[in-house]
C-alpha cells in the first residue's frame, strides 16, 4: 500500500497541488488523468520518490518492492535485451552479475563458497530460475520476438526499446506498478495483452494514460488531478467523466435557481419597500435573500476546445477510386497491388502497417508518387489532410499564430482568424507567439485548426491524436462524429476507431481485410478481443 500525507507542490510562486491525502491499495488500478501541466507525471515521480514534494511525505509498506516504466531509451544500448528486462529487479540482476563472477574465479576459496551458498538462497527466493522464461513471456507478450531477446538494446529500433522497457517494469511481480503513458506506441495486440496483465495484477496499479478505452478497461479508480487538488474517484473513465459533468450542471442548475430567486426577492423588495403595508414582508424577503448563497464552482484547469468539420458541398456518387497501388521504399515492397473504392458517406479506418497506411495517404494527398496503379478523386471532392509529421508546417520561424493560419485562410481578417484558433484554446496574446515555441500538442491543435478552416469534403488523418490530451481527443472525436461527410483515418485511439469507423481496411503491403464494419467488430472477426 502507498500512503499519500499532506502532499504538496510548489514551483516558484506556482502551486501544482496542495494538501494531498490518498491512499492506494492493492488490487487496484488507479488512472491518473488532469490538463497538460496539471502535474500527472510530476505526481508520479514523488510517489516513485525521482522528486520530493515541498511537503508531506509518501509512505510505502515495508518490504514492497516498487517498479517504475523507465522513459530513457538509450540507458541500456550496451546491454542485452533479455538482461534489461531482468534488471527491472534490480536486487536480482545484482545476485545473478555476483554469482557469476564467483563462479568464474580461477580459484574458489571457503568464503567464495558461503557467499555463493547465501546468494543461491536469495536467488531461489527472488524466483531467479524462472527469471529468463518470465522475460522471455514478457518481451513475446508485447511482440518482441524471440530472435531478438539475445540482441544488444542499440539493434532495436526506439518503438521495439520503448516496449523492452515496459517489460523490464512488469517484470518480476512487483508489489507496485508506476507508469507513466505505457500504452504509447503499442500495436493493438500489445495493448490488448498488457490490458490484460493489469487486470489480472494482484498489486497496486497506478498509470498515466491518454487512452481512454484502455482507462475504462484497466482502472478500477481515477485521480483527478484538477483545481490544485488531487482527488479519488471509484469507476473507470467513462464514470468518472459522466458523473462529473452531471455534478458540474446539477451545480450549476442549482446556481440558476438561485440567481432566480434572488432576483425575484430583490424586485419584490425593490418594489414594496417603501410601502408601510408591506414593509414587513419586504424586510422578511431581505433577510431571506441575505440566506442565499451561491456554489463556487472552481474554474477547471480544463479546457476542451471546439472541433467542427464542416464541408463547403455536399460530395457526389463518385469519391475515390484506387486501382492497383503499388510503392516501394529502400528496396522494400510498402504497398503491393492496393485497390478499394469509397463509397459516399464512408468513414473509413485503416489498419495494419503503418508505414503502408502512412504511404498511401502520400500517394492519395500527392506528396509521393506511386511505382504503378493509379487513383482518382470524384469532380465534387475537395480534400484535407492531417500528416503523422507536421514539422513541414512549420519551418517559417518569423510566424505567429495568426499568420501562421492566415496561409491557409480565404478570409484574411485576423477576427476571423482569431476565431478559429480560439476554438483551439489559442485567445487573446496566445494567438500571437511565434511558432517556434509551440508543443507537440499545440502544433496538432493548428494543423486541425487549418482543417477546420478548409471547409473540404473529405477529411484524411494519419495518426491525429498523438501529442494530444484528453479533452483535445474527446473534442476531435466529438467533430468527427458530427462531420456528415467521408474521412479516411488511421489511430491508435481505441475509442475513436470505434465511434467513427463504419468500414474497415487492413493493409499489410496487400489489402488483407475490406468490410463495412465497426472497429470493434472487426476485431472480434479477426479473433483480438477486448483491445
Amino acid at each position: 500500500m502507498i500512503s499519500v500525507n499532506n502532499i504538496s507542490l510548489t514551483f516558484g510562486k506556482r502551486k501544482l497541488f496542495s494538501d494531498v491525502i490518498l491512499k492506494f491499495v492493492p488490487g487496484n488500478c488507479y488512472g491518473v488523468i488532469g490538463a497538460n501541466g496539471a502535474g500527472k507525471s510530476t505526481f508520479l515521480k514523488i510517489l516513485s520518490g525521482e522528486i520530493e514534494s515541498t511537503t508531506g511525505e509518501v509512505s510505502i509498506l515495508p518490504n514492497t518492492r516498487m517498479s517504475v516504466l523507465k522513459q530513457d531509451h538509450y540507458q541500456y544500448d550496451d546491454v542485452e535485451v533479455i538482461e534489461t528486462v531482468i534488471m527491472g529487479n534490480m536486487r536480482l540482476h545484482e545476485i545473478m552479475k555476483e554469482k557469476d563472477e564467483i563462479y568464474n574465479k580461477e580459484e574458489f576459496s571457503e568464503a567464495d563458497g558461503i557467499r555463493v551458498s547465501e546468494l543461491e538462497c536469495e536467488f531461489a527466493e527472488l524466483n531467479g530460475w524462472e527469471a529468463e522464461a518470465e522475460s522471455s513471456s514478457l518481451l513475446q507478450g508485447l511482440g518482441i520476438p524471440t530472435d531478438l531477446h539475445h540482441r544488444s538494446m542499440k539493434e532495436l529500433t526506439a518503438n521495439e526499446k520503448i516496449k523492452v522497457l515496459l517489460a523490464q517494469a512488469l517484470f518480476g511481480k512487483p508489489d507496485i506498478l508506476i507508469l507513466d503513458e505505457p500504452t504509447n506506441h503499442l500495436d493493438i495486440k500489445s495493448k490488448n495483452w498488457l490490458g490484460e496483465f493489469i487486470i489480472k495484477f494482484n498489486g497496486t496499479v497506478i498509470v498515466v494514460s491518454h487512452d481512454r478505452h484502455f482507462l475504462n478497461k484497466v482502472c478500477t479508480h481515477m485521480c483527478d488531478v484538477d483545481f490544485g487538488k488531487i482527488k479519488l474517484y471509484v469507476g473507470n473513465y467513462d464514470f468518472w467523466y459522466e458523473s462529473s459533468q452531471l455534478a458540474l450542471q446539477l451545480m450549476k442548475d442549482q446556481n440558476k435557481k438561485k440567481e432566480e430567486k434572488m432576483k425575484d426577492l430583490q424586485a419584490f423588495i425593490a418594489r414594496f419597500s417603501a410601502n408601510a403595508s408591506k414593509s414587513k414582508q419586504a424586510t422578511s424577503r431581505k433577510k431571506l435573500l441575505e440566506k442565499i448563497t451561491l456554489d463556487d464552482i472552481s474554474p477547471s484547469t480544463r479546457r476542451y476546445p471546439f472541433m467542427g468539420f464542416k464541408p463547403e458541398r455536399e460530395v457526389g456518387n463518385d469519391i475515390l477510386i484506387v486501382d492497383g497501388l503499388s510503392k516501394t521504399i529502400d528496396g522494400k515492397k510498402v504497398l503491393d497491388n492496393i485497390s478499394f473504392t469509397v463509397n459516399k458517406l464512408e468513414k473509413i479506418a485503416f489498419v495494419g502497417n503503418e508505414i503502408a497506411i502512412t504511404t498511401l495517404f502520400k500517394i492519395l494527398t500527392e506528396e509521393i508518387k506511386s511505382d504503378s496503379g493509379t487513383f482518382k478523386w470524384g469532380i465534387t471532392i475537395t480534400k484535407d489532410y492531417f500528416p503523422k509529421d507536421n514539422s513541414s508546417y512549420f519551418v517559417n520561424k518569423e510566424l505567429n499564430l495568426v499568420d501562421w493560419l492566415r496561409q491557409y485562410s480565404r478570409d484574411q481578417t485576423e477576427s476571423y482568424i482569431r476565431g478559429f484558433l480560439g476554438r483551439m484554446l489559442f485567445s487573446g496574446e496566445e494567438a500571437l507567439k511565434n511558432i517556434t515555441v509551440l508543443s507537440g500538442g499545440e502544433k496538432v491543435r493548428c494543423m486541425l485548426a487549418k482543417m477546420m478552416l478548409s471547409n473540404a469534403n473529405v477529411l484524411i488523418f494519419d495518426q491525429p491524436t498523438n501529442h494530444l490530451d484528453l479533452e483535445s481527443i474527446t473534442a476531435l472525436n466529438n467533430g468527427l462524429q458530427d462531420f456528415k461527410s467521408n474521412i479516411l483515418f488511421t489511430s491508435h485511439d481505441h475509442q475513436l476507431m470505434q465511434t467513427i469507423a463504419n468500414r474497415v481496411i487492413e493493409i499489410k503491403e496487400k489489402v488483407t481485410f475490406d468490410k463495412q464494419v465497426t472497429y470493434d467488430e472487426y476485431l472480434e472477426l479477426i479473433s483480438i478481443k477486448g483491445c
